[in-house]
């Protein structure tokens, strides 16, 4: 990128976060220009303009909050797949597992190049076109994987019980990433968002608020209706959040005209806007309960504060994370990098600040407590044994028609505490409410 271009996004981006009213009042741009071009001239060595560039926008923006961020060209495209919930690649969820930190397959998704191959969970991937996997960083190595659909790519693979390496040469594609889930797969690899037993108790996970959730979970709860369930257990555990406007819909589905959901305060604190209910939702009876933790955030958290407001859902588990800013996204340099920029803040509907500032303590008003009665911690370990066990749920798998996945036949209220609780909270909301008769 020519030096002159490079400054000019300088003085555009200074520009406008400074918000000055005029350019030629702010000298801190002339100062900018003045420090890029004595590098450029006496530096000991030759300098990389466009790593400047990035080094300076990185520390100014770090400067302002921990939301506010510069994304570079390397870090861009990953933050626009996770909120578009799509990719170019193969279609494995892997991580590093053992001592040796081997790259293994934690489970193939359904209907994408990877599981069509025949790959499995437990699979290890010794090299990817050539290049070995051991001692790589994880991300460097998803980076490998990755790439435009319609470009081949060779894995060399090691198999409990196979002696010799196994070679997968495979196509990428679009990979489609779901972010509702239920508690186990059917045959077809479909989500089954019912929890064990005769009870029609509906389970539905909430990963992340992207493109796509708002649609996603309206299917899920149209299957859940339409088989009879008598109420939904809404799991937004470690979900880190995503699109206000997903958030926004979600709480709209299950609330009456009118229904406050959020408010968005600016620098001057004033109301900016707020978010209603419009009452076309076909769930404003549905019987609701809701999963939180410390590792939910954000849009996650606007959800769990709406309904638990207006007394719609029950909130169990451990106190949300507490990040209540909204950020714009911003394209710079043509839309290579992106500019995260913290532009309001978001209120529940009782007015109650969400925000968790560094200055906070814990009996400040901060996130979303769980309704009184129903907090459920977990320490550590229990929560590390009750991530393994889920994963293992969740494993796709080769299997005979009418099996459901390894671990399908295991109870998750036997391992999940917090499910467990919420459970029992949603079966005891069901009892309280009045018996309906029919007159022939």
């Amino acid at each position: 990128m020519p030096r002159r271009t490079l400054w000019i996004i300088f003085l555009v981006t200074i520009g406008s976060i400074a918000c000055y009213e005029r350019a030629d009042r702010n000298p801190y741009g002339r100062w900018f220009s003045e420090v890029l071009d004595t590098i450029d001239r006496y530096y000991v060595e030759p300098v990389d303009d466009q790593k400047l560039f990035e080094g300076a926008l990185d520390g100014m923006i770090g400067r302002l909050d921990e939301y506010s961020a510069f994304l570079p060209r390397t870090q861009a495209n990953q933050f626009q797949e996770a909120i578009d919930q799509q990719y170019g690649g193969i279609g494995i969820e892997v991580s590093l597992e053992g001592e040796e930190k081997q790259l293994t397959v934690m489970s193939p998704l359904v209907g994408t190049p990877a599981y069509k191959a025949g790959m499995r969970a437990g699979d290890k991937i010794v090299t990817i076109d050539g290049k070995p996997t051991a001692g790589k960083p994880l991300n460097e190595i998803v980076g490998w994987l990755r790439g435009k659909p319609g470009e081949s790519v060779s894995l060399s693979v090691l198999r409990d019980g196979q002696d010799d390496p196994l070679t997968f040469d495979l196509v990428r594609a679009r990979i489609r990433v779901d972010s509702v889930l239920g508690d186990t797969r059917d045959a077809d690899g479909a989500w089954n968002f019912f929890l064990p037993g005769a009870n029609k108790i509906g389970y539905v996970r909430l990963n992340s608020f992207g493109e796509t959730t708002v649609e996603e979970l309206q299917q899920a709860l149209a299957r859940l209706t339409e088989q009879g369930a008598r109420g939904v257990i809404l799991d937004m555990r470690n979900n880190p959040g995503g699109l206000l406007q997903g958030a926004e819909e979600i709480c709209n589905m299950f609330l009456p005209a009118g229904a406050v959901i959020v408010t968005t305060r600016g620098r001057d604190e004033r109301v900016r806007r707020q978010a209603e209910a419009d009452g076309t939702g076909q769930y404003q009876d549905l019987p609701l309960v809701i999963l939180v933790n410390d590792k939910s955030a954000s849009a996650a958290e606007i959800v769990a504060a709406c309904l638990q407001d207006h007394d719609r859902a029950i909130v169990i588990g451990d106190r949300t994370w507490g990040k209540g800013t909204v950020q714009n996204v911003i394209p710079l340099e043509g839309g290579q990098s992106l500019l995260k920029l913290t532009i309001a803040s978001y209120w529940r509907p009782s007015g109650k600040n969400i925000h968790r500032l560094e200055s906070s303590e814990a009996d400040d008003e901060w996130g979303v407590k769980p309704t009184p009665g129903y907090e459920v911690k977990l320490d550590e370990k229990q929560t590390a044994t009750m991530e393994e066990r889920r994963r293992q749920r969740d494993v796709v798998q080769q299997r005979s028609p009418g099996e459901t996945g390894a671990a399908a036949g295991e109870n998750p209220l036997e391992f999940d505490t917090q499910l467990k609780r919420a459970f029992e909270a949603l079966e005891e909301k069901l009892k309280k409410q009045p018996a309906t008769s029919e007159a022939a």
